[in-house]
């Protein structure tokens, strides 16, 4: 359920973040938040990350609300949307960031861990998708960006699911570009070396800059953010992605 009282349309647009109360989804938030739109902060079980957001969000004079979902589930999946209508009125830009990185090459992917990346990954930004596009007033533009992986240029034998789910996002982009133009603009960006993986620190991620990454350091949450906004302000660009990997898959 939003943390939000219902109010009428405010002149301010309004952002939904999924995985917004963390790590990337964080900074993509005080981002827009800093851009002059008021957020929808979408979360699993990050509650109290999520109400330190919000706090740091209205300090900046935006409006704030939170809503539980799990997006591997089908029907919360489908409430997101009419959530952040109901707590904020309007919903003008969606950033389908939420995803998960599960281990396992070809033969140790079971077929759970397939349909959990599968449900979370790719069908979750589809529903948000569809359902954006549904409600957006036909007199009024809106923005999705799409957050992807940009080791899906470069063919590979690890994370064989998730490597599935991240080029069929990019597909996806590409296809709903078509399929929503002119009045939604849908573009991706895919992040190279950014943030330690899950049980990994600072450390491992500066020695895999080293090693892979030609510029020779890694990237940050605000480059990230900073891209996203971009996207969201070009007005000529749909279907396109932004690669922030500091030229690591350059082929």
């Amino acid at each position: 359920m939003a943390e939000s009282e219902r109010r009428p349309e405010a002149e301010a647009p309004v952002a939904l973040v999924t995985g917004g109360a963390v790590r990337l989804g964080r900074a993509i938030a005080l981002a827009l938040a800093g851009a002059g739109y008021d957020l929808l902060i979408h979360y699993r079980s990050s509650a109290e990350s999520a109400r330190r957001l919000q706090a740091e969000i209205e300090a900046l004079g935006r409006r704030a609300a939170l809503y539980a979902a799990d997006l591997q589930n089908a029907d919360e999946a489908a409430s997101v949307v009419p959530a952040a209508l109901d707590a904020l009125g309007r919903l003008d830009v969606l950033v389908n960031n939420a995803a998960i990185y599960l281990e396992g090459a070809l033969a140790e992917t079971t077929l759970a861990t397939w349909e959990d990346q599968f449900a979370l990954n790719l069908r979750a930004p589809f529903q948000l998708s569809q359902a954006f596009a549904v409600a957006l007033p036909e007199d009024r533009e809106g923005v999705i960006v799409n957050i992807t992986d940009a080791r899906i240029f470069r063919p590979g034998v690890d994370h064989f699911a998730y490597r599935l789910t991240k080029s069929a996002l990019l597909t996806m982009t590409e296809n709903m570009a078509l399929a929503l133009a002119p009045r939604v603009r849908v573009n991706a960006v895919a992040l190279g070396a950014i943030l330690p993986p899950p049980g990994e620190d600072e450390a491992y991620l500066e020695t895999v800059a080293r090693e892979r990454v030609p510029l020779r350091r890694p990237g940050s949450a605000d480059a990230v953010a900073e891209s996203v906004l971009y996207l969201v302000r070009q007005e000529f660009l749909t279907g396109t992605v932004v690669r922030i990997d500091g030229g690591e898959f350059l082929t």
